[in-house]
């Protein structure tokens, strides 16, 4: 291996004794490759068996903890214990290599859509409709949000009777979690709703119920983490001086990791703040103390994963890298970084293993894969 990479492929000890053999973290996509019932399929089995034989840690794509939260299909589910002898298969298969499992939980909200869910109701925290769709949500009541709380923790008991080494509540990408955060979608004007700390009270109430779960079950360490956006477009939207006040807040909780969700390492804010480093590095500063960060977004080679590491985040995610090339870690550490690989062709679906649905959107979103023709 090329010394200078060595950055790279350190292990890393978390606080409550977990230890990462690296600093590469398969970043949660949603593949659409699980049976119709939520439970594994084989062909989800080979591709996270694949990506993650050499990261240090490896963090599946959205797993329902509800059976209306689903937004694609295909999707893996942890709504009920029939899930769990699933859900193990492929913990198994994660951990073969030498990564840590994790399992991201997530319910999607009003992006969920009405053909896929599981009686057609749309649910988020406001009546407020996704962006080009008709179908209204309904705003969750008191006792529902209480149950929604609760499956979170639900779900987690299961990631931990499965042998994972952790869960990442998705609080990102406009899912339920975010929707409650966001003043968009959060019009309410009860305790879960209205300034920002009424809108953080269902994130902070979900990441109190997952670690009563874990300290109630997990026989060993055991990893919380948390995936948050640091922003949205819309106005009125979340902006990065909300997010700072999240992430301090969530930093408080004894997590073990931060994930922020980014489609480039290295943006910087739109609003909120008045500062010209990137949002990575405005919420290192705040919360690395206190909590770990995992970066992501636009990483491609080793040298930007080696400046994004420089900048202070202790790890780096890569989603996009390890669709196309599977081998990207190892090929580090057997100093061919030369040969990874940083294009797709149109021939590459079977050879990588890739779903009929995520491969429609590959093909079809200009600029979100680097297509080789």
């Amino acid at each position: 291996m090329n010394s200078k990479y060595q950055p790279i492929m350190e292990s890393f000890l978390f606080k409550n004794g977990v230890e990462v053999k690296n600093r590469v973290v398969l970043a949660p996509m949603t593949i659409s490759y699980s049976q119709q019932d939520g439970t594994l399929s084989e062909a989800m089995l080979a591709y996270y068996e694949s990506r993650s034989k050499c990261v240090g840690m490896a963090v599946t794509g959205s797993t329902l903890v509800a059976p209306n939260g689903t937004v694609f299909g295909g999707e893996l589910a942890a709504d009920r214990d029939e899930m769990i002898p699933s859900l193990r298969r492929l913990a198994t298969a994660i951990k073969k290599g030498g990564a840590k499992a994790i399992l991201q939980i997530f319910h999607g909200g009003r992006e969920s859509l009405p053909e896929v869910v599981a009686n057609g109701e749309i649910v988020s925290a406001s009546a407020v409709a996704k962006e080009g769709l008709s179908v209204m949500p309904r705003a969750l009541e008191e006792q529902e949000i209480l149950e929604m709380i609760h499956a979170f923790g639900a779900s987690t008991r299961r990631a931990i009777e499965a042998g994972y080494d952790g869960v990442e509540i998705h609080g990102a990408n406009r899912f339920l979690i975010q929707q409650f955060f966001s003043p968009y979608t959060n019009r309410r004007d009860d305790r879960w709703g209205g300034s920002v700390d009424k809108r953080m009270a269902f994130p902070l109430a979900i990441v109190d119920e997952v670690k009563k779960v874990v300290n109630q079950h997990a026989k060993r360490p055991f990893l919380v983490g948390y995936r948050c956006s640091p922003e949205e477009e819309m106005t009125p939207g979340i902006t990065m001086a909300d997010t700072l006040e999240l992430v301090d807040a969530l930093a408080n909780k004894n997590l073990d990791y931060l994930h922020v969700s980014l489609m480039d390492f290295w943006s910087k804010p739109r609003r909120g703040v008045e500062d010209n480093r990137s949002r990575m590095e405005i919420i290192y500063e705040l919360v690395s103390q206190r909590v770990p960060v995992i970066g992501v977004g636009g990483i491609k080679t080793p040298d930007e994963a080696l400046r994004a590491l420089q900048s202070g985040a202790p790890f780096i995610a890569l989603g996009r890298e390890l669709i196309i090339d599977p081998n990207w870690v190892r090929k580090i550490a057997q100093g061919r970084e030369s040969e990874i690989r940083t294009e797709i062709t149109l021939n590459d679906q079977g050879q990588l293993g890739i779903s009929d649905h995520l491969w429609k959107k590959i093909i079809s979103t200009p600029g979100w894969f680097p297509i080789k023709n």
